[in-house]
């Protein structure tokens, strides 16, 4: 290999883009030539230098969500088949047809059952992630902005048809930030928001006739959301923050009720 041949392969080689044997031959002639081995050694400080003066920035909340919505794609929908009913002769089997249809009636109805329930969870989970990432642009994080929860709580009298819990976590390194009111699950719902760093926690809560239900844990594009059934409430933590600090939250959230 040639000076040449070396140096014009030299970035190539410090970015680790040659194939096994091409970056074999540029070590070999640098180990045996001095002037392009002082050449990749400037050109590796330098690499370094400039990689070292680098600034970092954390994507906002709002970039994220923004690039996350356009990656969403809309998730397939659960049909129920009808089983197939097999074909008796009713001069013989008068009571295999009704048994037959009989089956085929209660398997589709369990079968219908199952998919609502399971298709009436989802679409909750999209509502409240779509509604998350909604607040998320500018402007539509809060209705009432304040950290103060005697400004917060008071301002959903006559709004919604409960009073929502309101909390101040400061102390505990979750911020409270205001609250707004949302669509879910066809009703208007409070929503009280908190933050914690750079992340926004939003608190969905409406009443709920529902009892036993276990807390729900689910993720979707990268946002965490928590289910907890709380006396005749049902409650809604939905963030990108990590799990393991929303668990958290969630601890110290129920502990105030």
């Amino acid at each position: 290999m040639t000076c040449k041949e070396c140096l014009d392969s030299l970035n190539a080689y410090v970015d680790g883009e040659l194939a096994a044997d091409e970056a074999a031959t540029v070590r070999d002639h640098l180990a045996s030539c001095d002037d392009c081995a002082a050449q990749h050694t400037r050109l590796v400080e330098g690499t370094m230098r400039l990689k070292g003066a680098l600034m970092r920035y954390e994507a906002p909340d709002v970039l994220k969500a923004r690039i996350r919505a356009s990656l969403t794609r809309a998730e397939p929908e659960i049909v129920a088949v009808q089983p197939r009913v097999p074909f008796f002769r009713a001069v013989r089997w008068p009571s295999a047809i009704a048994a037959a249809a009989v089956v085929a009636v209660l398997s589709s109805a369990a079968t219908l059952t199952l998919a609502n329930r399971k298709s009436g969870a989802d679409a909750i989970q999209s509502e409240l992630l779509a509604s998350h990432i909604r607040s998320l642009m500018p402007g539509h994080l809060t209705d009432v902005a304040s950290n103060d929860q005697h400004n917060v709580k008071p301002w959903f009298n006559g709004r919604v048809d409960m009073s929502p819990n309101v909390p101040r976590l400061d102390s505990l390194g979750f911020p409270l930030v205001g609250g707004r009111i949302d669509y879910i699950n066809g009703r208007s719902v409070p929503v009280i928001v908190y933050t914690r760093r750079q992340h926004v926690i939003n608190v969905y809560e409406w009443p709920s006739n529902t009892v036993g239900d276990k807390p729900v844990t689910a993720s979707s594009h990268g946002y965490n959301l928590i289910r907890l059934p709380v006396n005749g409430e049902e409650i809604w933590i939905v963030s990108d923050l990590n799990r393991i600090e929303l668990e958290g939250f969630v601890r110290l959230l129920v502990g105030t009720r």
